[in-house]
């Protein structure tokens, strides 16, 4: 099927690349020129494993073209539209602004009986706002969250574990979910849950979701915090409660918390848009998760203080981590660099390696110190802490090698991925997160 996809940022161009190997024929529409010729190249233009792979292939096979011009969404049978959604730099709402001009510069090229497909997260009654300016083109407008993970986001596309779409009442929205079967048919011809709703509960399903993951988070922070005033282990609590099937395991990791650019930007928008419906009361424990979330980076920066008697101007401390998240160079809300940000702050000598974040890291905070290579930067580190899992820190790096580095020997688990009774056993002085 012929495919335009409109936004080609980190969902847009992961969609695009998707949709082109399974054997759609894709076109990549971005108003950034500079993007747009990256991509061309067949160059990724942000980390994220297998992309590079399968948008080479794209580019060489003929299936897959990027463009500026909007024009070429034209004869296209579904058009994607995958832009941001940001957080207003005066509020906690979401910023629709990228979203409507995007609509907006399609319903041009638009023909009777294409389809308008939104992936961008959007709060909940944007879609049928939408419908009203896409119905009268003769096109119809579908919504199909994303439900990406950064680090997994090719695999996430090409074979996610649950499709929604989100369609009009009638005939109109039968015919358009049976498009959206036939694009997908790989994914669904494997078992995977293709999910009709209408277009409120379609919107709701993926801020939704993203609360929930945030509250679990938020929920064993909560618990760690009590863990360390009470002499317990948070990590023991966590495996316990997490062999209740009715709670599981997953996401149940206490540490310097979450961030990104979907999760803390999304529940906030979803409290916001909870009070303009006048229903803030429900979805008021969103913001205490937020700042449970914010209160442990600042714990992680007060045990480095801690563990250092208190000096820490002038002290040479490396922070091994830069992205929000391992297997990722996404630094948007990145609890690691916000970490290092506040030691600095104090006056330390921050060093921050990552294996993929660090140019990202470097233009936005230069002020920060920042060498790529790991063992480089433990050299001569009176303090060491653990902010991304990556597992160049949480597996590949021995407490003995480390130590042979270093010139101190304390080390701060910012995420509880290390084996702290191997460390100690090192001679390291280990500070985990909620741990004893």
């Amino acid at each position: 099927m012929q495919i335009s996809v409109i936004g080609c940022g980190y969902l847009g161009a992961v969609h695009a690349a998707a949709m082109a190997s399974i054997g759609h024929d894709v076109v990549g529409i971005d108003v950034d020129q500079r993007k747009i010729d990256t991509l061309s190249q067949g160059k990724a233009p942000f980390f994220e494993p297998g992309l590079q792979e399968i948008l080479t292939a794209g580019i060489e096979s003929g299936k897959l073209r990027f463009t500026t011009d909007m024009a070429e969404a034209q004869g296209s049978k579904v058009h994607f539209v995958g832009v941001g959604t940001p957080q207003q730099k005066d509020g906690y709402a979401a910023d629709l602004t990228y979203v409507n001009a995007a609509v907006e510069g399609l319903l041009p090229y638009l023909s009777e009986g294409d389809l308008v497909a939104g992936k961008s997260t959007v709060p909940v009654g944007t879609a049928a706002d939408l419908a009203e300016k896409v119905t009268p083109t003769g096109a119809t407008l579908v919504w199909n969250p994303e439900f990406l993970r950064e680090g997994w986001a090719v695999q996430d596309t090409i074979d996610p574990d649950r499709l929604v779409a989100g369609v009009p009442a009638g005939a109109e929205g039968e015919r358009a979910a049976d498009i959206l079967r036939e694009i997908y048919y790989p994914s669904i011809d494997k078992g995977t849950p293709f999910i009709v709703t209408d277009y409120a509960t379609a919107e709701l399903v993926k801020v939704s979701a993203n609360a929930f993951l945030a509250t679990k988070i938020s929920f064993i922070n909560a618990m760690a915090e009590i863990a360390e005033v009470t002499g317990a282990d948070v990590t023991q609590l966590a495996e316990a409660i997490g062999h209740d099937a009715r709670i599981g395991n997953q996401f149940l990791k206490a540490g310097i918390g979450f961030g990104g650019g979907c999760l803390p930007k999304d529940i906030r928008a979803f409290s916001a848009r909870a009070e303009e419906l006048g229903r803030g009361e429900s979805v008021a424990f969103l913001r205490e998760m937020d700042e449970i979330n914010m209160r442990r980076r600042e714990r992680a920066v007060q045990l480095v203080v801690e563990a250092l008697d208190g000096q820490v101007f002038e002290k040479k401390i490396t922070v091994l981590g830069a992205a929000f998240k391992p297997h990722s160079d996404d630094i948007r809300d990145s609890p690691a660099l916000d970490v290092a940000v506040r030691l600095h702050g104090l006056g330390a000598k921050v060093t921050v390696t990552d294996p993929a974040a660090i140019e990202n890291a470097q233009r936005v905070h230069p002020q920060l110190g920042y060498v790529q290579d790991r063992d480089e930067a433990l050299t001569g580190a009176d303090a060491v802490i653990v902010v991304t899992e990556w597992d160049e820190y949480r597996r590949q790096l021995s407490p003995e090698h480390a130590a042979s580095l270093t010139a101190g020997t304390i080390v701060v688990d910012g995420r509880n991925c290390l084996d702290a009774a191997a460390w100690r056993a090192a001679g390291w002085t280990y500070y985990g997160m909620g741990r004893p």
